[in-house]
C-alpha cells in the first residue's frame, strides 16, 4: 500500500510517498481504509524524533484518520468491517491502511463527511475533555483561549462558547482574531500588542480569566499565571512554543488557582464512556452548526510535508487535512 514514510528521524521535508506493507490489527484493533487523515502537531515531533515514543524505520506519521473498517481483531465486538469511523493512532494514518485502538474509534453518522470527520477526533476531543471534565468550565464564567486561531484553539473557542462561557481569544495576527470572531470569540488580543495579562484584567474588571486553555507553554505559560482569577484552572495542553515552562509556585499559592494537565489519549483509556459520550455531544453540535470545523488546507499523500510545514509555520487557520481517497 501507499504511506508517507520516514526512513530517519530528521526535517519534515525528507519524508516521501513508498510503499509498504498493510498493517495487521492486534487483538484490540481495527484496520481501517483511509480516506482523510487530519494534520496535527504530535505529526511533526515525531518525524524529527522529538515524540514520546519512537516507532521503528520506516513509518509513516499521521495521528488521525476517518476511513471504513475493513478488519478487525479477534477481540473486537463492537465494530465490524464496514462501519465507518474516526479513530486515532500513535502513528501511520498518512497511508492507505493504519490499525487503531477500537476503544478509541468512534462511528460516524452517515451523513458526516470524511473530511470533516478528520478534524474532531483530536482537536475538538481534547478540547471538549479539557473544558468538561478537567476545567468544569461552568456558563458565564470567561475563557482565554491561546493560540485561537489553531486546530485545538478554534475548537476551544466553540466549544467554551457552547459551554456559555465569555471567550477571549489571542493570537499572533489581526486576521487570525478576526477568524476567532467568526468562530464565537467575544473578544481578541494580539500578541504583538504587548503583554496580554494587562488586556484581559481590563477585560474581565481586574479578577482574571476563570479558565485559561494554554496549549503554547512558554512565556504565555507564565503570563497566563498573572491574570488568571481566584479558584482559576490553568489547562496544560501542550508546548508548540518549544519551551516547557517551570510554575511559579507562589503565584499558584497566591491565586488559590489550580494547574491542570490534559491528556486526553489516557483519559480516553481509562474512561471510554466519558469519551463517546463527549464524541456524542460533538457530533450534535456539529450537526446542528454549533461548533464548524475548518479546513484551510487539504492536500494528497506527497502534500503532507507541504501541510506539515504550513502547521510548524503557523500559517493556516484551523486544520489541514490529507486526503488519501477523494469521496
Amino acid at each position: 500500500m501507499k504511506a508517507v514514510l520516514c526512513h530517519a528521524f530528521g526535517p519534515i521535508d525528507s519524508l516521501s510517498v513508498g510503499e509498504i506493507d498493510p498493517p495487521v490489527p492486534a487483538a484490540d484493533e481495527v484496520r481501517i481504509k483511509v480516506h482523510a487523515a487530519g494534520v496535527n502537531f504530535p505529526d511533526i515531533l515525531i518525524v524529527e524524533g522529538k515524540y514520546q515514543f519512537r516507532p521503528e524505520f520506516p513509518f509513516a506519521p499521521g495521528s488521525e484518520c476517518a476511513g471504513e473498517v475493513i478488519e478487525v481483531g479477534r477481540d473486537v465486538t463492537d465494530l465490524v468491517p464496514g462501519d465507518r469511523v474516526m479513530a486515532p493512532a500513535r502513528h501511520g494514518a498518512f497511508a492507505e491502511e493504519v490499525c487503531a485502538p477500537a476503544l478509541k474509534a468512534v462511528r460516524l453518522p452517515d451523513q458526516l463527511d470524511y473530511t470533516i470527520a478528520a478534524t474532531l477526533l483530536l482537536t475538538y476531543g481534547t478540547s471538549a475533555h479539557a473544558l468538561i471534565q478537567r476545567a468544569n468550565l461552568q456558563a458565564g464564567e470567561t475563557l482565554l483561549v491561546h493560540g485561537a486561531a489553531g486546530g485545538v484553539g478554534l475548537a476551544a473557542v466553540e466549544i467554551g462558547k457552547a459551554l456559555g462561557a465569555t471567550v477571549i481569544a489571542t493570537a499572533g495576527s489581526d486576521a487570525k482574531l478576526a477568524f476567532a470572531r467568526e468562530h464565537g470569540a467575544d473578544h481578541g488580543i494580539n500578541y504583538t500588542d504587548g503583554p496580554f495579562k494587562d488586556r484581559v484584567k481590563e477585560l474581565t474588571g481586574g479578577r482574571g480569566a476563570d479558565v485559561i486553555y494554554d496549549p503554547v507553554g512558554g512565556a504565555v505559560f507564565d503570563q497566563s499565571l498573572r491574570c488568571i482569577n481566584w479558584n482559576g484552572r490553568l489547562l496544560v495542553i501542550g508546548f508548540t512554543s518549544g519551551t516547557i515552562p517551570s510554575a511559579p509556585a507562589n503565584l499558584a499559592l497566591l491565586k488559590g488557582c489550580s494547574i491542570v494537565g490534559v491528556f486526553w489519549g489516557a483519559w480516553v483509556e481509562r474512561d471510554p464512556a466519558a469519551h463517546r459520550a463527549n464524541m456524542a455531544r460533538l457530533l450534535a453540535w456539529q450537526a446542528e452548526g454549533v461548533i464548524r470545523p475548518h479546513v484551510e488546507l487539504n492536500v494528497g499523500l506527497d502534500g503532507v510535508p507541504d501541510a506539515l510545514r504550513a502547521l510548524r509555520d503557523r500559517t493556516i487557520k484551523g486544520k489541514a487535512v490529507v486526503t488519501v481517497r477523494p469521496g
